[in-house]
């Protein structure tokens, strides 16, 4: 790629930026003098991006570039860490609210019509209480597959599947941020059940100065980097080299998280110990008061190679998300089956106090994430209803509390809206559960609803 081999240098004699031609839909790299240049000068561009505002910044971008000694955890520059300020929560979604939100939810009367453009929907939806209609005006639930903007546009009489402001739990950098709230100490501090987060936007220094940290001790510096707003394990990276980091963080906006090092593993007969995550359905049904509910049912996902510490290249071992890989094996296990095998490997550890913790821990995120007014807090919108996937690992830590006894503590990964939910209508009566739960009040129940109140 021409361009690639020009060298980075704090005075350059050129500047270079992309452009992207839309009617020809071509990429080209620009390029242009900053002086009067002679044949057979060298080139050189400032790789070091113009959002780089404090010396330090600058300093941390120019790394990959660098001598491997340069800014040191001794360099004078560290001072201006305690100045970076934290992530602020940009008000990115462009949501239109009404001039005056109601005070109630709506109360049509049964059954209550449903649009939706989701396909799961419209063929798994069979519950008496429900009608499914063919247009907007006429639908009391409007359940739509992508990001609804202009809440002004609803009837008092009609409810959406989307919160306002939601875009705080379903993007990782703001995720982390709300994530936060939830510990009693500094807004720096982290919750147990975090993986340490860091937005690379902005706060690049303090990651670079964390990982210096780290390899100075001689402690594990392992980091999974991943885009703010993408899923099913895409551009995602794996990686204990700081200069990669740098590197990724300029190509796309990106959180670094420290990677779970000695995951709790699942033995798999015919491959051995490999790493899972857990995936749980939330139900939101208000703000204020926070009423949540979380489902039943939960799901499981394998990687397909037995899991060690090396070979981060290799998607079958560090990743579980096979859903969309071809080639790949999925290995389903329904979590009615999972649990007697998961008490049956770690008896000492049953499966019942674990997801307690995991429903205290979702109890603590989603508190925090209402403490604030939108946009920094999930809005208070009587018409809305909502689910999420939360995506989560479980780590072994310890020992506790000078026990010298390991403990299992959740680690929350990312919070999805819109999740993919073709096994959950697969294998269960999904959409009826979850329209249930939602929209009927508690008193209209089914006894057997396989639904958990949280809050």
């Amino acid at each position: 790629e021409f361009g690639s081999r020009i060298p980075h240098s704090p005075d350059p004699t050129v500047a270079m930026v992309p452009f992207f031609h839309i009617l020809t839909q071509l990429s080209y790299s620009i390029l242009w003098p900053l002086r009067d240049l002679n044949f057979g000068d060298d080139l050189s561009r400032n790789r070091v991006p113009t959002s780089a505002d404090t010396d330090l910044e600058k300093a941390c971008y120019s790394l990959p570039w660098s001598p491997s000694e340069y800014l040191s955890l001794s360099d004078p520059l560290w001072a201006e860490l305690e100045s970076i300020s934290p992530p602020p929560m940009p008000e990115r979604c462009g949501e239109q609210l009404p001039d005056n939100i109601p005070m109630a939810p709506p109360t049509p009367a049964l059954p209550y019509k449903v649009y939706s453009d989701v396909d799961l929907v419209r063929k798994n939806l069979n519950h008496d209480k429900f009608k499914l209609v063919s247009s907007i005006q006429e639908a009391d639930i409007l359940w739509m597959f992508g990001h609804f903007k202009d809440f002004s546009s609803l009837t008092p009489n009609q409810f959406i599947n989307q919160f306002p402001s939601e875009n705080v739990i379903t993007c990782k950098d703001l995720m982390a941020s709300v994530a936060r709230r939830a510990t009693s100490g500094s807004p720096d501090s982290t919750p147990k059940w975090l993986p340490e987060t860091f937005n690379l936007f902005y706060e690049l220094p303090r990651f670079v100065h964390k990982f210096k940290s780290l390899e100075s001790n001689c402690h594990d510096n392992t980091w999974i980097i991943k885009p703010w707003n993408l899923g099913r394990g895409m551009d995602i990276h794996i990686t204990r080299n700081l200069i990669q980091v740098i590197r990724l963080s300029q190509a796309s906006p990106k959180v670094a998280c420290k990677y779970i090092t000695d995951p709790v593993l699942f033995h798999r007969e015919e491959i051995g110990q490999v790493k899972m995550d857990i995936r749980y359905m939330v139900l939101l049904v208000s703000v204020n008061p926070l009423v949540l509910y979380v489902y039943n049912v939960f799901w499981l996902r394998f990687a397909n190679k037995p899991f060690s510490m090396d070979g981060f290249h290799d998607y079958e071992k560090h990743f579980t998300v096979m859903n969309y890989r071809e080639e790949a094996e999925l290995k389903h296990i329904e979590s009615h089956d999972f649990i007697p095998l998961f008490n049956e490997q770690y008896p000492l550890y049953p499966w019942d106090g674990i997801q307690e913790n995991i429903f205290q821990m979702l109890r603590e995120f989603f508190v925090a994430s209402c403490s604030e007014p939108s946009p920094a807090g999930i809005c208070h919108f009587p018409q809305s209803r909502a689910i999420y996937a939360v995506d989560l690992m479980l780590e072994w830590t310890g020992p506790d509390e000078g026990c010298g006894c390991q403990s299992i503590q959740p680690k929350l990964l990312e919070v999805n809206f819109s999740p993919d939910c073709v096994r959950a209508c697969r294998y269960h009566d999904f959409y009826n559960h979850m329209f249930e739960c939602l929209f009927l009040p508690d008193s209209h129940h089914s006894d057997d609803l396989p639904v958990t109140r949280l809050l």
